[in-house]
């Protein structure tokens, strides 16, 4: 399959995941440095305070980015640069930013910006973060901060990473930062997260007509556990992960299921301000949901198990190429001709260096090859899809599994000073871009 011209080719990083330098040069404490200092929620005690070190390795990092890729996803770090999350400027914090853009436009990789990848300053969580319509304001400013700095330079925008996940499990069970489960308090953070994108995507529009603005979302398939599983249960999780998100902003209401329980936090022309069109919508995909009942949870719904027959990735999620294209397709169904960009996909496994010095990957090279080219037939029938990331550039900081899976096309060596060995997954993935062909395989 070949892909058109222009088809935009990219891998995706975040800050908290390879920044490290976590107290270093100003930067202010995030919510992720407080919950890794809770006893039991990040596997093996991990923390981002180091994690890859790019902070201090961008130069090394940079040149093994220009070897891969003509595009580069990145996040910026809010507690970086403004360590109190409003008010005072820190300055080194910008630089470093700076550094990054001016680096990747002079190796000739165009950079895509996002502006909020679930590093919250803890100064803005302690007044209640995202479940505080205040933070309306406080993201304005800081977007507005980013654009007034970067937008010279930069004219692709990712205005937030995974609402879904961010408000479910960080608000709604507590499995991430900050580490809440307070039904409200997950709704309040829903509208508030949905409202900071129509109100971003306009402010930065007015800042300069030309940028090319996009949120990234989760797009999963949700389905029960078993045939017999309540189907609330099902419609409920596909609310939280698709609906919650994907309704408002292109259709400018919440899912029938959930619209009752939202109505307390909105007001008189809140939706107006979550309805927008933005310039491309970021598809993130990784695997399907199965649903129980578990009255342990708000709702009464949670994960299931997965189907015992299919393959698992080092997260424990399907590897089932099947359920990227029912994705892709659904979505154009239920939303319409809608330009698409896939913001992340990829594989977590546990790779290893070997007696070479090399680390083979041939497990991630058939997952992208199985996957890119579901996604080629999907775009063959009718799918609008312009671009894709590979999540990830590097191994990383995995959020509450720690250090243990491996995301990466670049293997970071945690025991030998971070050092990058590049997989055989980067050289393939290399050539990919640079061909746009990839050669289909019996099982799509």
């Amino acid at each position: 399959m070949d892909f058109p011209k222009g088809f935009i080719w990219g891998a995706a990083t975040a800050a908290y995941q390879i920044e490290g330098a976590a107290q270093e040069d100003g930067r202010g404490p995030g919510i992720w440095d407080t919950f890794c200092r809770i006893p039991g929620k990040i596997k093996n005690g991990d923390t981002g305070d180091i994690a890859c070190d790019h902070y201090h390795r961008l130069d090394e990092d940079l040149g093994l980015i220009a070897g891969l890729v003509p595009n580069y996803r990145f996040s910026i770090s809010w507690p970086r640069v403004l360590p109190e999350g409003r008010g005072r400027v820190n300055e080194p914090g910008l630089d470093f930013y700076d550094r990054l853009v001016d680096g990747l436009l002079a190796r000739n990789v165009t950079p895509w910006v996002t502006l909020f990848h679930w590093d919250l300053p803890q100064a803005l969580q302690d007044r209640g973060g995202w479940a505080n319509r205040d933070i309306l304001g406080w993201f304005s400013d800081y977007a507005e901060l980013m654009a007034r700095r970067l937008g010279d330079r930069v004219n692709n925008w990712i205005i937030l990473n995974e609402p879904s996940v961010y408000s479910w499990m960080g608000h709604g069970v507590g499995i991430n930062a900050p580490g809440l489960a307070d039904r409200d308090g997950f709704l309040q953070c829903v509208h508030h997260m949905n409202m900071a994108v129509g109100q971003t995507y306009r402010a930065l529009k007015s800042e300069n007509a030309a940028f090319r603005i996009g949120s990234a979302y989760t797009l999963m398939p949700v389905r029960g556990e078993r045939p017999d599983t309540n189907p609330e249960n099902v419609a409920l999780m596909d609310a939280f992960w698709n609906g919650h998100f994907y309704d408002p902003l292109l259709k400018g209401t919440y899912p029938e299921i959930t619209a009752s329980y939202l109505a307390p936090f909105i007001r008189e022309g809140d939706m107006n301000i979550v309805r927008a069109d933005l310039d491309f919508v970021g598809i993130q995909h990784y695997d399907a949901i199965e649903v129980r009942r578990n009255s342990a949870y708000i709702f009464d719904t949670f994960f299931g198990d997965k189907p015992a027959h299919t393959p698992k990735t080092a997260m424990g999620w399907s590897i089932d190429p099947s359920n990227f294209y029912e994705c892709l397709t659904g979505f154009k169904k239920r939303y319409g001709d809608i330009p698409l960009i896939v913001t992340e996909n990829g594989i977590a496994l546990e790779d290893s260096i070997d007696s070479n010095g090399q680390c083979p990957d041939p497990r991630r090279i058939d997952f992208l090859r199985d996957y890119i080219g579901t996604l080629a037939r999907a775009m063959k029938d009718g799918v609008n899809v312009r671009g894709y990331f590979v999540w990830s550039l590097m191994d990383n900081f995995e959020w509450g599994e720690g250090y243990r899976p491996r995301f990466g096309l670049i293997h970071v060596d945690y025991a030998r000073d971070r050092r990058r060995t590049p997989k055989s997954s980067y050289e393939w993935y290399a050539t990919l871009v640079k061909t746009g062909k990839i050669a289909m395989t019996n099982n799509i």
